[in-house]
């Protein structure tokens, strides 16, 4: 390319911005010109057609024309915002010495590089969301993974095997960028968030030992449950690297690694999250979803535990007891309203903490920082009373922090301006230096009065005036017409159509004195600040311990709006496979239908493994199955649940098998889908399993089909006996019940009114009579002359089956009775199927499709 010709072809200023952009040759380079950032090259050409801006030429360097567009300074976030959405990243490179001094060049430096996953910026967030960093690091039949989320400190390690594992945690945690080793085997996942590839070294493990050791202060790696060797010791290595070089800082508020075991909580599968709709719905909107429902958390950072927990689901009973307690104590308490008002004060803290860490917050940040620590006190003194356990454990790491807040009292104006550069952060009295520069300027007023007096009288002129621009600065004007009569010392500094401005030598030197006040007192201002920010470094570990409880505060006290609002109860934990629901509702169905809701009650146990459920399509089967798993699932939050009661027992897994669709990008059709679930539930459910499977087999053959179902109901009743609901329209599945007493059947009640049916919505006991087809085509607007058709080729079908199978010709009749239409009806009502013969019941059908024809 031609911008890579030699440094020496080019001007000084662009052979310092090709030095510097040699170092990062994928990122987008904002360098700082004044009081703009600037792209050139392909860097320019890829902003214009990212942000619409305008693409222009200035100038040449090496003998060609320079493409260049740039943003100004303080529009800069917006514009950042934009490029990491499109999932770019950028580097910040900023004039670090002052313009008006230099000499020569303007000394510049790469301040941070932005990208997806590791911004802490506020505007570039999504407040409610986690912005997740991963690092993935294959090793064998498994995968080291660890992730952080710099906008708070968090970083947690994990271990999966296989691929289908580490692609379901992906979509799990949905992260913004992922960082995989070169001549790595995971360009599978390379859909699923920006993909870097790093050099082999930044998963070297002595490198990751080391790194570790140094950023958090520890000896040994049992302290992180880490052993020697482990994947995810090399991937939290890479990840630290990563972050370290990103920020060009300290990361003091990086929280000591968490690892995740599996048999801490219940595993939802990415198929199990998408199928009950828990952050996403099956559209991909965030509304009309479990969290959209349950999430009344008036905290962002509030809002962002709340989905981790319905993430992942508790398992540790007494944990989830004390939370069930302390939802009922604050349900109960009188000042819930007065907590949920000091929690909405507090705001974001951990983010704001890990912007202060980070040396990149902004005024505005302390501000809300102040107003939280001056809730704390009084949230502490709601909350210390409470008779819980729990409670009483946030309201002491909550604490106080009363010197921290008198601080920045004393310290910041009541409304700082949005930038430390734009001046008037430091309130008066703070600094005295500071104070002295600042009245240097305040006495300007005055003293350019009375120069203005004095000089009218001096150069008899009575129009004369002293002004001040940024870019001339100090000047006395004189109209035209006066010009010519101004005293031999003034000097003139600019010439303007109507008018001449001079300088004199005693103004000039007020100029130097009161410019000279401004620059230092700024620089003073912007010195106060950054010691500010590092007196937040000794009791950073105190003030996150203090964020993290509020937001755990948060999301309990929203359980406990969400159980009065929705008239939720508290479920009970049983320590023996079971799960008892007495009138159940689906909390996401009841608020979006107009109509009551009909609740229902469910029974699983050791006796009653498996329910076979049936009933007609639009009747609520899968609805029904859906509301299960998920008072599963909010139980095991802490929340409480959509019944009058709920008994449940352990449970590790969810599983689903829910509807299905093409995966045409992975080349696999709706049947290969369905059986790819369906192989994932039955090679990997247990006994403590709650599984549920809708419609196995649809896809293929009849025969085929209603085989497959048979078999994997079979296999999931003996094999891995879990707690199972099987919708079906295999009738034939309900027999199932005559050999297994595991296995009960239900189905979903209608009622039929001529050629019209009515979904009752009520679960019964027993099999359903029939699947009601023909009456739901109808309903969805089938034209008349095809569900007619229907109706013939369908009892044509079944005069076929009774033919070619005798046993049923007596029960095949009896279904022809009741579809026949009206006059059909007459012509066979006083005949009972089940006393014909065989010949009788053939002759029966023979002449009814005759007539039907």
């Amino acid at each position: 390319m031609k911008e890579k010709a030699r440094a020496a072809e080019h001007t000084p200023v662009m052979s310092q911005y090709l030095q510097t952009k040699a170092q990062f040759p994928d990122k987008l380079l904002f360098y700082q010109m004044g009081d703009f950032y600037e792209l050139f090259y392909e860097d320019a050409r890829r902003a214009s057609e990212l942000l619409g801006i305008v693409l222009t030429a200035r100038g040449a360097s090496a003998g060609e024309p320079i493409p260049m567009a740039g943003v100004p300074l303080h529009a800069a976030e917006a514009y950042l915002a934009k490029l990491i959405r499109a999932g770019e990243s950028v580097v910040v490179c900023e004039q670090i010495g002052d313009s008006s001094m230099a000499k020569g060049l303007v000394q510049r430096k790469v301040t941070r590089v932005v990208t997806p996953g590791t911004i802490t910026d506020e505007a570039l967030l999504n407040e409610r969301s986690d912005n997740l960093l991963l690092a993935v690091y294959p090793g064998g039949d498994g995968y080291g993974i660890a992730s952080l989320e710099l906008s708070s400190g968090r970083f947690q390690l994990l271990e999966i095997d296989g691929l289908d594992a580490l692609v379901s945690e992906l979509e799990r945690l949905k992260p913004a960028e992922i960082l995989i080793p070169e001549d790595s085997p995971l360009e599978p996942i390379r859909g699923y968030a920006r993909l870097q590839t790093m050099p082999a070294w930044y998963f070297d493990l002595d490198t990751a030992r080391r790194a570790l050791f140094s950023q958090f202060g520890i000896l040994d790696l049992a302290a992180l449950g880490l052993g020697e060797g482990e994947k995810t010791l090399a991937a939290a290595g890479c990840l630290l690297e990563y972050a370290r070089e990103t920020q060009r800082a300290a990361l003091p508020h990086l929280q000591l690694p968490k690892r995740i075991l599996p048999d801490d909580h219940i595993a939802l599968d990415a198929t199990t999250l998408k199928n009950l709709e828990i952050l996403h719905s099956l559209s991909g909107e965030h509304g009309h979803t479990l969290s959209h429902v349950l999430d009344s958390t008036v905290t962002a950072m509030g809002s962002r535990l709340l989905k981790r927990w319905l993430q992942l689901p508790l398992r540790d009973r007494q944990e989830l007891r004390l939370r069930h307690h302390a939802v009922q104590t604050l349900l109960e308490s009188l000042p819930i309203d007065a907590i949920r008002r000091c929690l909405r004060n507090i705001g974001d803290q951990e983010r704001i903490l890990a912007r202060v860490a980070l040396g990149t917050s902004r005024p505005r940040d302390l501000t809300r920082l102040r107003e939280a620590l001056a809730c704390l006190p009084e949230l502490q003194a709601l909350i210390a009373p409470l008779d819980s356990p729990l409670i009483k454990r946030l309201a002491d790491a909550i604490a106080t922090f009363p010197e921290l807040h008198r601080l920045l009292a004393q310290a910041l104006v009541a409304e700082p301006p949005a930038l430390v550069r734009d001046g008037g952060v430091i309130a008066p009295g703070y600094d005295p230096s500071l104070d002295e520069l600042r009245q240097i300027s305040r006495d300007a007023g005055p003293y350019l009065a009375e120069l203005e007096a004095q000089e009218r009288v001096r150069a008899k002129i009575p129009t004369l005036k002293v002004g001040f621009n940024r870019v001339h600065g100090y000047y006395i004007e004189v109209s035209r017409q006066h010009s010519e009569h101004v005293p031999t010392d003034y000097h003139r500094r600019q010439t303007l159509k109507h008018a001449e401005r001079f300088l004199t030598a005693e103004l000039k030197a007020f100029e130097d004195r009161v410019l000279s006040a401004e620059e230092r007192a700024l620089a003073r201002e912007k010195y106060l600040y950054t010691e500010l920010l590092e007196k937040f470094t000794a009791p950073l570990p105190a003030l996150q311990r203090s964020s993290a409880a509020a937001a755990e505060l948060d999301v309990l006290a929203a359980f406990a709006e969400r159980a009065h609002t929705l008239n939720l109860n508290p479920p009970q934990l049983s320590d023996t496979p079971e799960i008892s629901i007495e009138a159940g509702r689906h909390p996401v169905v009841e608020q979006l239908q107009p109509a009551p809701f009909v609740p229902n009650d469910l029974r699983l146990d050791e006796e009653r493994r498996m329910l076979i459920i049936t009933g007609p399509n639009m009747g609520g089967k899968s609805t029904y199955m859906r509301q299960v798993a998920l008072i599963v699932i909010l139980a095991h939050c802490g929340s409480f649940v959509p019944a009058e009661k709920a008994v449940i027992g352990p449970i590790d897994r969810i599983f689903t098998r829910i509807g299905a669709a093409d995966d045409l990008a992975g080349g696999r059709s709706t049947f290969m889908v369905e059986m790819a679930e369906t192989a994932n539930i039955l090679n990997n459910a247990t006994g403590l399993s709650l599984v549920l499977m809708d419609e196995v087999g649809r896809g293929t053959s009849t025969f085929d089909g209603m085989a497959l179902a048979w078999a994997s109901a079979e296999f999931l009743l003996s094999q891995t006996r879990s707690l199972t609901l099987f919708a079906t329209h295999y009738f034939e599945m309900t027999l199932l019940a005559a050999d297994h007493p595991g296995l009960a059947n239900v189905h979903l009640d209608a009622v039929e009114h001529g050629d019209k049916i009515l979904f009752t919505h009520t679960v019964r006991e027993g099999p359903a009579s029939q699947s009601y087809g023909l009456q739901v085509a109808a309903l969805a607007g089938v034209p008349q002359e095809v569900i007619r058709e229907a109706k013939k080729r369908l009892l044509s079908l079944e005069y076929d089956q009774a033919i070619t199978d005798r046993s049923t010709q007596s029960a095949q009749f009896g279904l022809f009775q009741t579809r026949l239409c009206d006059p059909l009806k007459e012509a066979v009502e006083h005949l009972d199927p089940d006393q014909l013969t065989p010949r009788q019941a053939l002759e029966a059908l023979y002449h009814l499709k005759a007539l039907v024809k």
